[in-house]
């Protein structure tokens, strides 16, 4: 007994196996196929008994019209019954019938004419017709009233009817029952049963055949989906999937996924140039610092020669730091590992400080940094956050601001806003790449990067940081005019 539980149990676990493994074509034909059989099958089963009903109904309208005809003749009323003693000798044939009563008693039943019989209450057969010869119709004695059913006859069938014969008093004195043969109607029914029977499984066969070729055909773009993303590698991101020919929900999901992967492309672009670009400028100090240390080490040297090459190493340093930064901020942002901490900043007076020790690096270019329209406001941010924000525009601006310019900073109230700008008089942005800037890697061009230690990382960082407190941050740009960058700090959120 466990050995036969051990089998079923393993044929279960393989059917539903080889079903989750069953193709997506295959399972669509099989639901609808499923779905359809029922409602054929329901569709069959209401034509085949409403056929039934009409024809039973045909039948029992004719059975009810012969009753009235053998009441009529025999002046006899169902419901003012005086007795059998005119019946008990009286032919009650429904027609013409020459035979005499011993001729008919040795012939076979002919089961194609009309019956009639009459019985008392009892059951107990007072006359009938001589169609009937030496057989008899059915009775039931628990039938009160009129009753319509089939019964079997000289094996044949039989539609029948019962009629109660009552008197004046209400007493059911006996019954007429009069059947007419089925034996035609019965074979149109067995044919209709068995064109329904038989045709019913070639139609399932044919429609789950007709089906799946027919969801074969629908799917063919997702398996073209399939194919084309088995085909993708970093080598081949340049494919795409075509698209179908209608418009439908494929061609959208086509269409979607084909959207995808021209992200996908440009990001892995992006990515790969960064990586390359973040190698280059991570192994160019690392080599600086070994070929400094080793020349240091081969001899005894001045102090004076020490102290500047350690400097220059320590400037390198500087700078691997400020990328490895840079990495690690993005890395926790995007990992939600970072929070700002809201405080009430003084906008103006925090800006200051930002401003004095970004002056150093400005220098070096002749840059002035002027500071005009500035409003004693108050603002809601988070300090280091805030001071990292401004430290990236300015530094942009530095690098891409030519010698002796300038860069002007304003703050300034503006509606429901507290409205803070730097602008810049350098090379500008292209118009069409401005909406890209703030994208993570994403450089305007190699040759406006070039000798400024760019990662395109700084602006993204703007962006983020910006999000995170709810500044919006916006830009405007002429190519050899210069840039303005804008931050908007809400009102309402600040204690001015």
């Amino acid at each position: 007994m466990i050995m036969m539980m051990k089998n079923s149990a393993k044929k279960s676990h393989s059917f539903f196996k080889e079903w989750s493994v069953m193709s997506l074509r295959n399972r669509i034909a099989f639901y609808y196929t499923i779905t359809t059989a029922v409602l054929i099958a329901l569709v069959f089963a209401i034509i085949y008994f409403t056929v039934e009903r009409i024809v039973y109904k045909q039948f029992d309208d004719e059975i009810k019209k012969e009753v009235s005809e053998i009441l009529s003749n025999s002046n006899i009323s169902t419901h003012d019954f005086k007795g059998f003693e005119s019946f008990q000798n009286r032919d009650i044939d429904a027609g013409d019938n020459d035979s005499d009563n011993d001729s008919i008693k040795k012939k076979k039943v002919n089961v194609d004419t009309e019956f009639i019989q009459l019985v008392d209450s009892t059951g107990q057969v007072i006359n009938k017709s001589s169609s009937l010869s030496w057989c008899v119709l059915a009775f039931n004695p628990n039938q009160a009233g009129s009753a319509y059913f089939n019964s079997n006859f000289g094996g044949s069938m039989v539609r029948q009817a019962q009629v109660p014969l009552i008197n004046k008093q209400g007493v059911t004195l006996g019954y007429l029952i009069v059947a007419v043969p089925l034996k035609n109607a019965m074979i149109v029914l067995h044919d209709l049963h068995d064109i329904f029977f038989f045709s019913f499984p070639v139609i399932i066969l044919t429609l789950f055949m007709l089906t799946r070729l027919i969801a074969g055909k629908s799917i063919r773009p997702i398996e073209k989906v399939i194919a084309t993303a088995e085909n993708i590698t970093q080598v081949h991101l340049d494919q795409r999937i075509p698209l179908p020919y209608h418009h439908d929900e494929l061609y959208r999901l086509s269409a979607t996924f084909n959207a995808l992967l021209d992200r996908m492309q440009d990001a892995f672009q992006r990515e790969k140039h960064f990586t390359a670009n973040a190698s280059h400028e991570l192994k160019t100090p690392l080599a600086i610092v070994k070929g400094t240390l080793e020349v240091l080490i081969r001899k005894p040297r001045e102090r004076e020669h020490y102290e500047t090459r350690v400097h220059s190493c320590l400037k390198e340093l500087d700078r691997m730091a400020r990328l490895i930064d840079q990495l690690l901020m993005i890395a926790r942002y995007e990992s939600n590992k970072i929070q700002p901490h809201i405080e009430s900043v003084e906008l103006s007076g925090h800006l200051g400080g930002i401003i004095e020790r970004m002056l150093a690096t400005a220098s070096t270019k002749d840059i002035s940094i002027i500071i005009d329209k500035t409003e004693n406001a108050r603002v809601a941010a988070d300090p280091g956050m805030l001071e990292m924000i401004f430290e990236n525009i300015l530094s942009n601006a530095i690098k891409y601001s030519p010698t002796s310019s300038s860069i002007t900073v304003a703050v300034q109230r503006k509606a429901n806003t507290i409205l803070c700008t730097i602008s810049d008089q350098g090379i500008g942005i292209p118009a069409e790449k401005l909406n890209a800037i703030f994208e993570r890697f994403y450089r305007v061009d190699e040759s406006r990067n070039a000798g400024t230690g760019g990662f395109g990382l700084g602006l993204s960082i703007v962006k983020k940081l910006a999000d995170l407190q709810h500044i919006k941050v916006g830009v405007t740009s002429e190519t050899n005019r210069g840039t303005t960058f804008s931050l908007s700090f809400p009102i309402g959120e600040a204690n001015c």
